[in-house]
């Protein structure tokens, strides 16, 4: 057996690495490793095969003795290099060539033999090794470096050998090379003029070369291979250098080339994705190159941005196919949520290293020297806009220099380019950038406009602006024509001609002038609006009217200059028939305004009221629902990637997704936004069902994805370590008017109706929800809740609040679960904000009701809250993530959630601002709607609590922090008006009750009971918050209700609203009257050390407001009447002498208090023996003082009539007294006139003054039930008056005092002015109607009689004129017609002849000239045929002026 081949049978055996592993079994010596050095050499020069050996070196599964081995095994890399080395000069000097050639031609071998295998099955991936070629090569090159540190291997001449037979490299092998520092890049593209063609070609297949799932190594050396290459070609491409030489700068060219090459296959992808929906994941790839970390050691911080700026330049020009009129055109179609997103992810990456003063610039400049393509450079500005929100400031500022540069060198460039600029922006809405109309009035709406300077300026714009004529789309026309620019009034011609040039392009488009809407938003997107103009405008204006009860100007307008629009389209609109509501709503309210003011036409509003009634009777209504799915399916979509952009993308990323959201839902929810002015309102109809059922599956899907991604940003960061996203969300969603009035109706819903089903996510996301929706509608719009709950529009989360109600034990816990969490939110958010923002995010009413609802179910809480002065301390900041984590913790309770809350410092520096403080009222208001019987609190926990709210907590708590000074009156007061407020409430609540709130169960009784309490103790300390003045308890509570009435007198309107208004509020009053001991009712006074009744209080109250509020008319109910009566008794029992005091007191009330005579008359039977059995209780005594003892004794004479000839002669009473008692005898004899006529011929006038004054009060008392009977003719027991009215009448008619009776001046200064107050004044008023109905129904005879009665014309011609003012003013009272009763037409037509009957029968000589004279002045403006006859009598006076004098 020859030695070469036991080699060769030893090297299938075993190979060169296991040999030399076996020849070290103990540790080498010096002498050793010789000895093995020339056994090898030895060893090789058998016939050894290199490439064998090389092969046998790159083997996986074999130790590699080329790679640095353990000192343990004795062999390094550099002894195995050296092998290598000799063995190649060896065979390279055997050859007789250099030794350079032999080692290129062996590792190109080897090269080949790596990268080639596979490809046969695997074709479609030679753009990238797998991982075991990739080992192979690795471990290859670095024999190769070991070699070329040997100086055995040229680097120049392998990869001169390696592109000799012309493959294309792999790029992977050409970046080992590079990375290996065997081959650089630099020098492949020095050396190798071919490079373009291959290596862009190259970089496109590995860009484009799809990878297997899991193959994470492969995906990561793509990336490795694409940055290094562009980071080269970037260093070589964009370096600057001093002076560079020719190859150098070719070199750079040819670098360039070859991004350009790539961006532009880049960009022919994005048109290529506009029509196939998808480029694969080439271009996408290619995009991610386009990155900061290319800065390094191939690139610098200038080349890469050289490079960027022209990547930029290259794709704002790329193919400039479109003109400026195209662009105008189809502009509406480029905004960023409908451009494609591999250019916008372009865009976002090429602008990451500019600022965006600096992008911008770029951008003016290449506008004025380049060609550009304006559907990507208008895309380049939407996705600045988006992107960034410094951009809108940024792009306000480039306008505005664009139109100075236009008009200082009249340059029509720059005007076209300002154009459209501004209205990229605004297409991008509201969030994003002011609205087209917005820009357009504040660039030229004003005198100091860009075009005011000059009439050559203002034809430059006019011009302008014509010329774009032809292309505009027409909601850009719109602007111009209803948002002209200022224009002289000199030059207004050169406007009309282009006005006048807009409306024809409008009719050309079929949207003429009249087709626009009254309040249409001609700033938005182009396109029709989903939604009619005419319908916009009547919802926009029933708002208006609702809010400000008057039609708006816009229409009146409309009405007049707009008429075929108003009459065609308009009124159409709003006359669509439809179910009208029981009770009128705005929109009929609306139809009844336009309709008194003659703007709708009989007809067309006759063919609305049938077709209403129609509809009626049909009963039937149409559900309109949106079967396509799709949009649904894509919003869900985008909001799932929303979702995981909230919690790992970045800020530029979610806005764009944001932009996307508002695009979907924008077909979702179609219509153009109103244009904001001012505060908007926006109607939120609580009762109103949500429809169509697409919408509320969006806004739940909407709401549903807030709350998931609320919890899930929040699982690993607080509030105040969150992006802006929720801000940006809920921005997004105000952009689109037509969604939020859906939305905050869903909110309500749940907030109202689900609240306690909702789970602890759901309640945390939505109160984070609130917050943020809060915080951007407080400065700009309000809500108005239909049916109006409230008052006025207020803020959303006052709204909101509302739908918390606490009026049960559920509702307070959900209540303050919501409230916690909302509040918790609002203080971890507004940490990381300034000072001035920082209450945008606490929502105020939410914070009030926690301060209600904690301490009540709390008890702990009512303790004095922790010192809230000065600033937040560290311990605050250090206490924000376990405020944070206590809310979001599962296992926390929300006790002690609240109770964190409670203590911590920041919520309790909030009560020192107003707009977070709870006043009592609004304490007593929450408290008085809780149900008692569904109560957290039982009866005894809820009196403890109330008395600590009103006395140990709002009593002492300042005034100005809603509470009462430590004064127990303004304690009193707050108490009275809540519960006058909420009786109130409870009345109009009977009338149209809410499923909710039941005026039933309240905690009325318990506040009554604390105003007992309150009352007693101000009565038996009598000592004011001073202590050094007293407090008269019955002087505060008529000062309290006097101060009531007379504000309900100044915000009622006048007329009948008015009077129900203060009857109201007088029967409320007198309800809480009665609660409360009648000892308090009357003041006693202590002066001198006399005590004494004051009851000047009393009549004042009783002249002033109960007067005009007693139903029936002129006479107080029986139980007020008691009240005071007992109040009286109980005052003069405290004095030292009673019974003068009782009779001082009652003197003065029969002089000065009429109605409380009268009343007291009228219900004596019932009266006296609740008043003698107090009296006796009192004084001991069975007997009344002797002024109630006249009264007694008056009644019993009047009632003894009945018996005849033989009753007792009437005591010495005064003269009402008497007369009532007759009045009241009369009505409980059934109504028998009889006795009463017996007794009043017994009473004649030749009896005594004081007797004829007993005639004229009964025959008042007559009169004012006759009148009675006219008003309300279903009371029968008022139909007898009117022969009482006659037989006194008779008795009465030769005297003039009876005519006193129906003249309000005379009355109240004669004898007989306690009648002027026993009566309301609406009763007054209308004494004239029954002046004539009563002498109209007279016999000829005693007609003839009043006529001759001195002063009767005077009379009765001042009644006249009453009566026709009366029925002028629709004063004049509709009843239904009697046999006895005529209409009041009949009534006044009568009257006017029966006076000018009187006035021809009578001689004037009793009237003076000048009272004549007064009489003809004012019947001529209302009866000249009155006036007439009056003037044909003759003057009684002409002779004697003297006597006219006199």
């Amino acid at each position: 057996m020859s030695l070469s081949a036991t080699c060769d049978s030893v090297s299938q055996k075993r190979t060169l690495s296991s040999l030399l592993a076996g020849r070290v079994p103990k540790r080498p010596k010096q002498e050793d490793g010789e000895r093995l050095q020339e056994a090898a050499i030895q060893l090789l020069e058998q016939q050894q095969s290199l490439r064998g050996l090389l092969r046998e070196v790159g083997n996986p599964d074999l130790c590699n003795v080329f790679q640095k081995q353990p000192e343990s095994e004795g062999i390094s890399a550099t002894f195995t290099g050296s092998l290598l080395a000799c063995e190649l000069r060896r065979q390279a000097s055997q050859l007789g060539v250099p030794v350079a050639g032999v080692s290129v031609k062996m590792v190109l071998e080897r090269l080949m033999e790596i990268t080639e295998t596979g490809e046969e099955d695997e074709d479609k991936r030679r753009e990238l090794l797998s991982s075991s070629q990739r080992a192979q090569l690795c471990v290859l090159l670095e024999a190769c470096t070991e070699l070329m540190s040997q100086g055995v291997l040229c680097p120049k001449l392998l990869w001169q050998e390696y592109r000799r037979d012309q493959r294309l490299p792999n790029p992977e092998v050409v970046y080992q090379l590079h990375v290996y520092n065997i081959v650089s890049l630099k020098h492949i593209l020095e050396s190798n003029e071919g490079v373009r063609l291959w290596l862009g070609s190259q970089l496109k297949s590995l860009c484009s070369c799809k990878l297997p799932q899991g193959e994470e190594e492969s995906r990561g050396v793509q990336q490795k291979v694409l940055l290094t290459v562009v980071g080269v070609l970037v260093g070589v491409g964009f370096e600057q250098s001093p002076d560079p030489a020719s190859a150098e700068r070719r070199t750079s060219l040819l670098c360039c080339s070859v991004l350009d090459d790539m961006l532009f296959w880049l960009l022919d992808s994005v048109e290529e994705s506009q029509s196939l929906q998808s480029a694969g994941p080439g271009p996408e790839l290619w995009i991610q190159i386009f990155t900061a970390s290319l800065c390094g050691v191939s690139a610098s911080a200038d080349a890469l941005q050289r490079f960027f700026r022209h990547s930029l330049t290259s794709t704002l020009t790329y193919r400039p196919r479109l003109a400026v009129s195209d662009a105008i055109t189809l502009q509406h179609e480029w905004t960023f949520a409908k451009a494609s997103r591999l250019l916008t992810s372009l865009f976002c990456k090429l602008a990451v290293v500019f600022s965006m003063e600096q992008l911008l610039s770029h951008l003016q400049l290449v506008l004025e020297t380049h060609e550009v393509n304006w559907k990507h450079v208008l895309s380049f500005l939407s996705t600045l806009l988006v992107y960034n929100p410094c951009a809108q400031s940024s792009l306000g500022e480039l306008l505005s220099r664009l139109l100075t540069s236009a008009f200082e060198g009249y340059d029509l460039e720059n005007m076209i380019t300002a154009f459209l600029l501004a209205r990229q922006g605004a297409l991008e809405g509201p969030a994003i950038f002011q609205s087209y109309s917005d820009w357009f009035k504040l660039s030229f709406g004003g005198g100091s406009s860009y075009h005011a300077a000059s009439k050559k300026s203002l034809v430059f714009l006019l011009k302008f602006l014509s010329d774009l004529v032809p292309f505009e789309p027409p909601q850009y026309l719109k602007v111009h024509i209803l948002h002209p620019p200022y224009v002289p009034m000199k030059h207004r011609s050169l406007l009309m001609e282009y006005v006048s040039l807009a409306k024809t392009r409008l009719a050309d488009l079929k949207e003429s002038v009249e087709e626009m809407g009254l309040y249409e938003d001609v700033s938005a997107s182009g396109g029709a609006s989903a939604q009619c103009p005419a319908a916009q405008d009547v919802e926009k204006a029933v708002s208006l009217f609702e809010s400000t009860g008057k039609i708006s100007a816009t229409v009146m307008e409309a009405s007049i200059f707009r008429r075929p629009y108003f009459l065609t389209r308009f009124l159409p609109a709003l006359l669509t028939p439809r179910l009208l509501p029981v009770k009128a709503d705005a929109r009929m309210s609306f139809i009844e305004a336009l309709k008194k003011a003659d703007k709708i036409p009989a007809a067309q509003i006759s063919s609305y009221v049938e077709a209403c009634q129609k509809q009626r009777q049909q009963q039937k209504s149409e559900v309109c629902l949106d079967s396509n799915d799709d949009p649904l399916e894509v919003l869900k979509i985008q909001l799932q990637e929303l979702t995981e952009l909230v919690v790992e993308g970045s800020d530029g990323d979610m806005s764009a997704q944001l932009s996307r959201i508002s695009h979907t839902l924008s077909v979702v929810f179609p219509g153009r936004p109103n244009e904001s002015v001012g505060q908007e309102v926006i109607d939120l109809h609580i009762d109103a069902p949500l429809s169509p059922e697409l919408h509320v599956k969006v806004i739940n899907m909407i709401l549903r994805n807030f709350c998931q991604s609320t919890l899930n940003v929040s699982r690993a960061n607080p509030p105040n370590k969150q992006s802006v996203w929720a801000s940006r969300f809920v921005s997004m969603l105000l952009g689109n008017t037509q969604l939020l009035p859906s939305l905050l109706c869903r909110l309500w819903d749940l907030l109202h109706n689900q609240g306690p089903s909702l789970t602890g996510a759901h309640l945390l996301g939505l109160a984070a929800f609130v917050v943020h929706l809060d915080a951007s509608m407080s400065h700009s719009l309000l809500v108005q809740l239909v049916p109006h709950t409230l008052p006025k529009p207020v803020p959303v989360s006052d709204a909101l609040s509302s739908a918390l109600v606490c009026n049960t034990h559920t509702d307070m816990l959900f209540c303050v679960r919501f409230c916690v969490a909302a509040v918790c939110y609002g203080i971890c958010r507004g940490d990381s904000l300034p000072e001035q923002t920082k209450l945008d995010y606490i929502p105020s009413s939410l914070y009030k009701k926690l301060l209600s609802l904690i301490p009540r179910l709390l008890p702990d809480a009512r303790r004095p809250p922790i010192s809230a002065g000065g600033t937040v301390s560290k311990h605050h900041e250090e206490n924000l993530p376990s405020l944070w984590s206590s809310t979001t913790d599962t296992n926390s309770t929300w006790r002690k959630t609240a109770w964190h809350l409670w203590r911590h410092p920041a919520f309790c520096q909030l009560q020192h601002k107003p707009p977070y403080q709870v006043s009592f009222s609004e304490w007593l208001a929450n408290e008085l709607r809780v149900q008692r019987s569904a109560d957290a609190l039982s009866d005894p926990e809820r009196q403890e609590y109330q008395q600590w709210a009103c006395l140990e907590h709002f009593l002492p708590l300042p005034e100005e922090r809603g509470g009462c000074g430590g004064d127990m009156k303004i304690l009193c007061a707050h108490l009275l008006n809540a519960i006058m407020d909420h009786q109130l409430l409870s009345s109009q609540c009977l009338e149209t009750p809410h499923p909710r709130e039941s005026i039933t169960g309240t905690c009325l009784p318990d506040i009554l009971s604390r105003l007992q309490e309150v009352v007693y103790e101000m009565e038996v300390t009598d000592l004011s918050s001073s202590g050094t003045s007293k407090v008269d308890v019955s002087d505060f509570l008529f000062e309290f209700v006097g101060q009531r009435c007379s504000t309900q007198r100044a915000s009622a309107s006048a007329g009948i609203s008015n009077e129900l208004s203060l009857q109201h509020t007088l029967n409320t009053w007198n309800r809480v009257l009665l609660t409360l001991p009648a000892a308090v009712v009357v003041k006693v006074k202590t002066e001198g050390g006399k005590t004494t009744v004051d009851c000047n209080k009393l009549i004042e109250h009783v002249n002033q407001h109960q007067r005009q509020a007693c139903s029936p008319a002129g006479l107080l109910s029986f139980h007020l009447t008691a009240h005071l009566l007992k109040g009286l008794l109980c005052a003069g029992a405290r004095c030292g002498c009673s019974k003068e005091e009782v009779n001082r007191s009652w003197s003065q009330i029969t002089l000065r208090c009429p109605l409380l005579l009268v009343s007291t008359v009228h219900w004596w039977q019932h009266l006296s023996p609740v008043l003698l059995s107090l009296w006796s209780r009192l004084c001991d005594e069975g007997t009344l003082p002797e002024q109630l003892q006249i009264l007694m004794d008056s009644h019993s004479w009047a009632f003894s009539l009945e018996r005849g000839p033989q009753s007792p002669s009437p005591p010495g009473s005064p003269a009402l007294l008497l007369a009532a008692c007759l009045h009241r005898a009369w009505q409980s004899c059934g109504y028998d006139t009889q006795d009463v006529i017996a007794a009043v011929r017994r009473l004649r006038p030749e009896g005594g003054a004081q007797n004829h004054q007993v005639l004229v009060f009964l025959f008042f008392l007559g009169v004012h039930d006759y009148l009675s009977g006219l008003l309300f003719p279903q009371e029968r027991k008022h139909q007898k008056a009117g022969p009482l009215c006659s037989d006194l009448l008779q008795e009465l008619v030769n005297s003039a005092d009876w005519l006193l009776l129906f003249e309000s001046n005379a009355l109240s200064k004669s004898v007989y002015q306690s009648a002027a107050m026993l009566t309301s004044d609406e009763f007054t008023h209308l004494k004239p109607w029954a002046f004539y109905s009563l002498l109209l129904q007279q016999r000829a005879e005693l007609c003839q009689k009043a006529v001759s009665c001195p002063g009767f014309i005077h009379t009765a011609v001042l009644c006249y004129i009453s009566l026709l003012q009366l029925s002028l003013e629709g004063h004049t009272p509709t009843t239904a017609p009697s046999d006895h009763q005529m209409e009041p037409f009949q009534i006044l037509s009568q009257a006017k002849q029966f006076l000018l009957r009187a006035v021809s029968q009578t001689s004037l000589t009793a009237l003076s000239s000048s009272r004549l004279r007064q009489l003809q002045s004012q019947c001529a403006e209302l009866d000249p045929e009155v006036a007439a006859a009056l003037s044909e009598q003759p003057d009684p006076h002409s002779d004697s002026p003297e006597m006219d004098f006199l």
